[in-house]
C-alpha cells in the first residue's frame, strides 16, 4: 500500500495531482521538483501501478516484492535501484531484527518500498521536510538521508549489542554459584544477532563506495562527500560488529575452558572423599572377614584403637587434600 506520496518543489511540500502520472508530469516541467512515493509491503498489483508509472525495470521490481536481497546497488536505463537493510533493536527480547528499504531513484521521482519494521522512513521524511535546504537538491537528498539514517542507526544498535555482551562476559567470569542459565546457549543466540548484523551491514560498504567515489547515474555528482561521510559511518559499524565477533567467539573459549576446570575441581573433590571413605571401609572390611587368628581381638581396647586408627587416616588424608587445594 501506498504510505505517503508527495510532491516536492523547491526543497518544500506541494499540492500537486492525486494522479502519479500527472504529478510525475508536473514534476518533470517544474525542473525543481520531485515525486516521492513511499511504500510499505504492496502487494504485486499495487505495484504493478507504480511500476508501470515510472517506468521500472522488471527485475528490480520483481526483487523489491519478493523482498529477501542482499545490500546492493543496480543501474537500470531508467532508474537506480538501491538496497538496505536496517536493522532493529528489540530491548525486551534482547534480539535484533532486520528490515528491507528498496529505493528507486531516476528522473525527478523516488520510490521506496519498505519491508519490516525496521525502516526509519517516517522520520527520515519528517526530518528532510524541516530543512528545506537539503530537500532542494531532489532525489539525492532522499537517497542519503535514506542511507545517514540506516547507518546511523547501525551505530545504536551495535552499541546496544555492546552493552548486552558486556553483561555476557560479566556473567561468564562470575563466580560459581552465580546467575543460574546456560550460559553456551545464550552465547550462542548472541553470536546468531551479530551474524544477523554482519549479513546487514557488511554487505552495504561496495554500494556506498560506488555512490562516494564515481558518477552515478541519477546521483548529483556534489553529493559525493556526503556518502563518503555514510561509507565512514558504515566503516565504523562494520569494526564494531566485528570487534563484537571476535568478542564472542573470546567469551565462549573462556566459557569452555572454565567448564573444563570446573568438572576438573569437582572430579579431583569427588576423588578426594572417595579416598578418603575407602580407608575405613578398607579397616572394616579386614575386621570383616572372620579370621580365627586375629590376636588383636581378645585384646580390650582392640576397638577404639582401630577407630582411632581410622579416624586418624581419614583426618590425615583430609589435611592433605586441603593443603593441595582437592578441597
Amino acid at each position: 500500500m501506498i504510505v505517503d506520496s508527495a510532491l516536492y518543489k523547491a526543497g518544500a511540500r506541494a499540492e500537486g495531482p492525486a494522479d502519479l502520472s500527472d504529478a510525475l508530469a508536473e514534476a518533470r516541467a517544474s525542473g525543481d521538483a520531485f515525486l516521492w512515493v513511499g511504500l510499505h509491503e504492496p502487494t504485486e498489483a499495487e505495484f504493478d501501478h507504480v511500476a508501470a508509472e515510472f517506468a521500472l525495470h522488471p527485475l528490480a521490481v520483481e526483487d523489491a516484492l519478493k523482498a529477501h536481497q542482499r545490500p546492493k546497488l543496480e543501474v537500470y536505463e531508467d532508474s537506480l535501484f538501491v538496497v538496505l537493510k536496517p536493522v532493529l533493536y528489540e530491548p525486551k527480547s534482547d534480539r535484533v531484527s532486520t528490515g528491507e528499504l528498496m529505493v528507486f531513484l531516476g528522473d525527478s521521482f523516488v520510490v521506496t518500498v519498505r519491508h519490516g519494521e525496521g525502516a526509519p522512513l517516517a522520520a527520515v521524511r519528517k526530518r528532510l521536510e524541516a530543512e528545506p535546504d537539503v530537500l532542494r537538491h531532489g532525489p539525492t537528498a532522499v537517497l542519503y538521508a535514506i542511507s545517514d539514517a540506516v547507518v546511523d542507526h547501525y551505530i545504536d544498535v551495535a552499541g546496544e549489542l555492546q552493552v548486552d555482551l558486556e553483561e555476557l562476559e560479566a556473567d561468564v567470569f562470575a563466580p560459581v554459584g552465580g546467575k543460574p542459565g546456560n550460559t553456551a546457549a545464550r552465547i550462542y543466540t548472541a553470536k546468531r544477532q551479530v551474524l544477523e548484523f554482519r549479513r546487514a551491514s557488511s554487505p552495504l560498504t561496495v554500494p556506498m563506495q560506488r555512490l562516494a567515489a564515481a558518477s552515478v547515474p541519477f546521483v548529483h555528482e556534489h553529493s559525493m562527500p556526503f556518502f563518503r561521510d555514510v561509507v565512514d559511518h558504515l566503516t565504523r559499524a562494520n569494526e564494531q560488529v566485528e570487534g563484537l565477533d571476535r568478542l564472542l567467539s573470546d567469551v565462549l573459549s573462556a566459557h569452555l575452558a572454565q567448564m573444563g576446570v570446573r568438572q576438573n575441581d569437582d572430579m579431583r573433590k569427588i576423588s578426594a572423599w572417595a579416598a578418603m571413605a575407602a580407608v575405613p571401609t578398607m579397616v572394616a572390611g579386614i575386621y570383616g572377614m572372620n579370621f580365627e587368628h586375629m590376636p588383636e581381638l581378645g585384646w580390650e581396647w582392640s576397638y577404639p584403637v582401630v577407630v582411632l586408627l581410622m579416624a586418624g587416616a581419614v583426618g590425615g588424608l583430609y589435611r592433605l587434600f586441603k593443603r593441595r587445594g582437592w578441597m
